[in-house]
């Protein structure tokens, strides 16, 4: 037993290396993850005292918890072996498939990345680049809706800037949980959103395995009372106009009403910017037809280039307001109360006309839709053409600008010159005629106020 024994020294490293890697799986890795995962409880025990939503513990189990039960949900299970048959593969393949999409869905929450850096830099940015606007009224609503139902944020899609301005504004009640396209799931961004509590969709996929994987996904984090939001639209606006709903997460949230035991509360969103970030990537798609489009990084970095060359001077003045205002909440237990059959597309069509009709009007827009038709006017016409919209708006009990016609085209006129789209001329002002489409984008965000 004490005899000395002589090995070559790659086995000796080969075998330290082996033992090295047990110790660390088996005492080192549980004690570490148990230290981290006690300080993560506390941690959420002090925001669920503030928040007036309190983090659910679905939106804190661990993600391989979630997968699992995920995959090995019935609905899942039977899908898996419809797509084995159909497909003509063995189950264990197909049931790999499933498991697949549901690690490319689950998120991974982290409450003090989302609390300790995503919000304060939502915070940061968003006050950086614009002047925000909420109502009072609205967060006081917010904050009356039923404890113990579940809230999913129903929101028009204007800009990617939508995510890091509603997290914020939001930050004081609830976490929020968005589905996030495909553009998102590049590294190292996808690892960060899924943190960020953030699930994946494939906009594009039609195979009916992932989409009852995704289903039940949403499902589950609907009866676990996850404060869920989504944009009906499912993708960016071309035009400037709030679009037509996707039926896809509705569909999802409203055939798992059997199983939910909590009623879940719509509260519609719209949003509105005096300037869009992304407004001429998307004119440009609107134009081209070719939605796919990729800025081309030369034009990004230029455009990062100047915004800080701006900064350093002391030349940005920001890019307007962006403002955020809440409808009229609709609670699906009593929309599906008055509704037969299929409710699905009547309840998106409701949904997306209350995002209309709360959708906030700004200088921009307002100075934007008398001057996309490219005629000279002076600002004392532009003031009276408003004056006349603003009286049009306040019949329809809309929350108006707080800034009179004056300020206003005066407001607005000093963006859009800072951009080179209007100039003036002893004539009047003046639109540059590669220009009238950037105009007629940022009026159709309220031209439906206007179309009655």
């Amino acid at each position: 037993m004490t005899r000395t024994v002589a090995i070559p020294l790659w086995l000796l490293i080969l075998i330290l290396l082996f033992a090295g890697v047990t110790f660390a799986s088996h005492f080192l890795f549980p004690s570490v993850r148990w230290f981290f995962r006690l300080r993560m409880e506390r941690a959420v025990a002090r925001l669920n005292s503030r928040l007036q939503r309190p983090i659910e513990p679905f939106k804190l189990a661990r993600r391989h918890d979630m997968i699992q039960r995920l995959i090995y949900d019935p609905a899942v299970t039977r899908a898996v072996a419809e797509e084995a048959h159909a497909q003509g593969i063995p189950e264990s393949v197909a049931f790999e498939r499933a498991r697949a999409f549901a690690r490319e869905i689950v998120p991974a929450f982290s409450a003090t990345l989302y609390f300790g850096w995503g919000t304060r830099l939502a915070r940061w940015l968003s006050r950086a680049l614009y002047r925000i606007r909420l109502s009072e009224i609205d967060l006081r609503d917010l904050d009356r809706l039923p404890g113990d139902a579940a809230v999913v944020f129903v929101m028009n899609h204007r800009s990617n800037m939508d995510y890091v301005l509603v997290t914020w504004l939001v930050s004081g009640s609830a976490a929020l949980s968005y589905a996030v396209g495909e553009w998102a799931r590049v590294w190292p961004l996808s690892g960060l959103i899924r943190l960020m509590g953030a699930y994946f969709i494939r906009r594009r996929e039609r195979g009916a395995l992932y989409r009852r994987v995704l289903a039940r996904y949403v499902q589950m984090a609907t009866a676990g009372g996850v404060t869920q939001a989504i944009f009906p639209e499912g993708r960016l606006s071309l035009d400037g106009r709030p679009g037509e709903p996707r039926l896809g997460l509705l569909s999802y949230i409203v055939e798992g009403t059997p199983e939910r035991t909590r009623d879940v509360i719509f509260v519609p969103v719209a949003l509105n910017y005096d300037r869009v970030l992304e407004d001429r990537f998307l004119i440009r798609a609107h134009v081209t037809g070719v939605r796919r489009f990729r800025p081309p990084l030369g034009e990004v970095l230029g455009g990062v280039g100047h915004h800080l060359w701006q900064r350093l001077r002391g030349r940005f003045r920001g890019f307007g307001t962006a403002k955020v205002a809440l409808g009229l909440p609709l609670s699906l237990r009593a929309f599906l109360a008055e509704r037969h059959g299929h409710p699905t597309q009547a309840l998106a069509a409701e949904l997306m006309a209350r995002v209309r009709r709360a959708m906030p009007v700004l200088p921009v827009p307002l100075v934007a839709r008398h001057l996309q038709d490219g005629a000279h006017r002076t600002r004392a016409e532009l003031e009276v053409l408003v004056r006349d919209d603003l009286r049009i708006l306040s019949l329809q009990g809309l929350g108006l600008p707080g800034r009179g016609p004056a300020k206003i085209v005066e407001d607005a006129l000093g963006l859009l010159a800072e951009r080179g789209v209007t100039v003036e001329t002893p004539e009047g002002l003046r639109v540059r005629p590669e220009e009238l489409d950037l105009l007629a984008y940022y009026a159709g965000s309220i031209a439906h106020h206007f179309e009655r």
